[in-house]
């Protein structure tokens, strides 16, 4: 059978109790009747993966019967192609007499939008790309990622040298490369694909760029010492510059300033080490400096008297989740012209053993296992240590008051939703807003940018 546009379009019957597809998951969607809202669902599916909407079944997949089903039949494809210049199959079944629809929708090669929105199918749920996930989406449909883009604005004068020579100088120690010794700046960075005949990728700035915050202000890594909480904020450092150097500044930064060393003896020999295994350190920073979104907030580090976390802005590839991490999966690197380089200087491996790495890092030191969590659009790790069982005082403290307690949080995490800040500092979610609004009027505490994606800004004062 065709409808009037030629869509061909299928009649099916079924027998009662042999499901035509299995239970509703990322793939498949169960609808009593239909909406024209459910275009959304139909464009979420082909940026996605594709999938099924089935008309006419209750949430359970049961199938209730669908009055209109023949009308359907011949609007629907006019409908779809007309929103969103999608041909999909759509097919008419029978079970137990009651009919029912079927929406085959494949995955689109190219971006897919309902009047001006993209939508895309995340689990089993649908949603909205804005910001920077839209720009992620729309480059990955092109073919493109974000670091393989051409910086318009730069040239080799934005390229440090000494930072070619770092990686010179690693590069030789891994030996995945044959000797640099003799290129040139321009040279090194033609053969790592970081200079093409169009310009300077957005690659070369983050990994060997003279200052790569004037191109990207958010590079930066914010490195914060608390007590037990957020609220207890007792200094904090900021290291800035180009990949090769940050990862450098930041290590030296946590022995020096922020982690202690506790001494043990093998016999005469006096041993220091960090509290935390340097190899789970060094392999945390290095997966956010790769993987992170560098169009998103800052790279923040958080030491505690017992913990330390690292959240990076960036969610994990769709086909991924926190649960695989741990297993044997494929590499899915956000930005792979970054990993590509950071592999042939030898930082990195290629095939996706970082968390494998950090976690067999902490049994060694006899460590808890790292937590790893997705939060406020990135990846939230924490490493504990075992927490020391000498009795010890109690220092009576003075309570902070709700402002300061604002303050002092958006300081340090300035992307948190007022909810998320509530929760932290131990108040109601109207007294927080209420507070909030007070700093607001006092010119203390700002919020910049969008609803979704903005961030605080809050006085130091």
């Amino acid at each position: 059978m065709k409808s009037n546009n030629g869509q061909t379009i299928k009649k099916e019957s079924r027998k009662s109790g042999i499901p035509h597809n299995s239970p509703e998951s990322q793939n498949v969607e169960w609808k009593r009747s239909w909406h024209d809202d459910y275009l959304k669902w139909v464009c979420g599916f082909a940026n996605a993966r594709g999938g099924r909407i089935q008309i006419g079944k209750d949430d359970s997949g049961r199938v209730v019967g669908l009055a209109n089903a023949e009308k359907l039949l011949e609007e629907l494809p006019n409908k779809i192609r007309d929103h969103l210049g999608l041909m999909p199959h759509i097919n008419l079944h029978y079970e137990d007499g009651k009919p029912y629809l079927e929406i085959v929708i494949e995955p689109s090669s190219v971006p897919i939008s309902l009047r001006g929105s993209y939508y895309w199918r995340s689990g089993s749920t649908k949603q909205e790309l804005k910001g920077h996930a839209l720009t992620d989406f729309l480059l990955k449909k092109m073919g493109m990622t974000w670091d393989r883009v051409i910086e318009d604005n730069a040239s080799l004068d934005d390229i440090d040298g000494t930072a070619i020579d770092i990686f010179r100088r690693d590069a030789a120690k891994a030996g995945r490369l044959p000797d640099l010794g003799d290129l040139s700046v321009k040279e090194v960075l033609t053969k790592l694909r970081l200079l093409t005949h169009e310009g300077i990728t957005r690659a070369a700035l983050v990994l060997f760029g003279k200052d790569p915050g004037e191109f990207y202000p958010n590079l930066f890594v914010k490195i914060g010492r608390f007590g037990s909480t957020d609220v207890e904020l007792r200094f904090q450092e900021v290291c800035e510059g180009n990949l090769m150097r940050m990862l450098k500044d930041v290590m030296e930064q946590l022995e020096r300033k922020f982690l202690t060393k506790p001494i043990r003896f093998e016999g005469i020999h006096r041993i220091e080490e960090l509290e935390y295994p340097v190899a789970a350190l060094r392999e945390m920073l290095l997966n956010a400096l790769v993987h992170r979104n560098y169009m998103g907030s800052m790279t923040q580090m958080k030491v505690y008297d017992n913990r330390l976390t690292l959240w990076n802005a960036g969610t994990l590839p769709e086909e991924l989740t926190i649960e695989q991490l741990f297993k044997i999966h494929e590499s899915i690197p956000r930005n792979p012209l970054i990993a590509e380089v950071c592999y042939k200087v030898g930082y990195i491996d290629s095939w996706g053993r970082g968390v494998e790495k950090i976690a067999e890092a902490c049994r060694e030191a006899e460590l808890p296992p790292p937590q790893f969590t997705e939060r406020s659009g990135g990846i939230l790790v924490e490493l504990c240590r075992t927490p020391v069982k000498t009795p010890v005082k109690t220092p009576v403290k003075t309570p902070v008051k709700t402002p300061e307690a604002i303050l002092s949080v958006l300081r340090v995490e300035p992307t948190l939703t007022l909810v998320d800040v509530a929760t932290q500092i131990g108040k109601s979610v109207s007294a927080v807003e209420r507070a909030a609004k007070k700093l607001g009027e006092q010119g203390k505490l700002n919020y910049k940018g969008p609803q979704k994606g903005g961030h605080w800004e809050a006085s130091e004062d």
